[in-house]
């Protein structure tokens, strides 16, 4: 299939409060998830990756900007284009919830390095993206969580309800998806753990890529 296989890592069942952090935007509305066991990509999907998808389908190549290939993350793909590779690699993208469980890794902080973060710790206000796994990961072995490229999320972007959820799925319908992380150009408060970013799906952009997830 690809030269370069898509790593996982194993995240625990368990309980956030989503979007607990003490400055935030107005859509950012505190509420409990509990999530069940499933397994993220270690790493943003690379160009590497995405290019030998791309050769196997005869689809059109994105544009890396002249910032490299191979390890850097793909970018320029639009959450269709995200959709069909992950089906392509038999996972899905991460939901809203899944995502920021993922990325806090039991932290309650701004960034799961606690109240601040720095670009020593993460690709933030930078002049283009990096090959992945350069930073240190979360405890939970995620890289990149935080800054060098926004990643698509598998919901419609819609209000948060109140309320203790279970696997939260989002709206069922809409006109935007969410993204989440921030990315390299962006300052630290954009990359916050509970950040929200939305868009319409079939945009495709430098800073815009993805990571998949695959049910345990």
């Amino acid at each position: 299939m690809m030269g370069s296989p898509v790593e996982w890592a194993e995240i625990p069942k368990g309980s956030i409060m989503e979007t607990n952090e003490e400055k935030r935007y107005d859509d950012e509305t505190q509420h409990q998830v509990t999530l069940s066991a499933f397994c993220m990509s270690k790493y943003a999907i690379t160009f590497e990756q995405y290019d030998a998808f791309c050769d196997e389908m005869g689809r059109e190549k994105p544009d890396d900007f002249g910032w490299g290939r191979k390890k850097h993350p793909v970018c320029n793909v639009s959450w269709d284009d995200a959709s069909d590779f992950a089906r392509w690699v038999g996972g899905r993208l991460p939901t809203e919830a899944e995502w920021e469980y993922a990325c806090r890794a039991g932290t309650t902080t701004s960034y799961n390095t606690g109240k601040t973060i720095t670009n020593q710790e993460a690709n933030i206000e930078g002049e283009k993206n990096l090959p992945v796994g350069l930073y240190n990961p979360n405890s939970w072995g995620l890289y990149d969580m935080h800054g060098n490229v926004w990643e698509w999320c598998a919901d419609w972007y819609g209000e948060y309800s109140t309320g203790f959820h279970t696997n939260p799925q989002g709206p069922t319908k809409g006109l935007d998806r969410v993204f989440r992380g921030g990315c390299q150009g962006y300052f630290a408060f954009c990359c916050r753990s509970a950040n929200r970013n939305y868009s319409k799906p079939t945009r495709r952009h430098f800073d815009l890529g993805f990571r998949l997830v695959f049910p345990k």
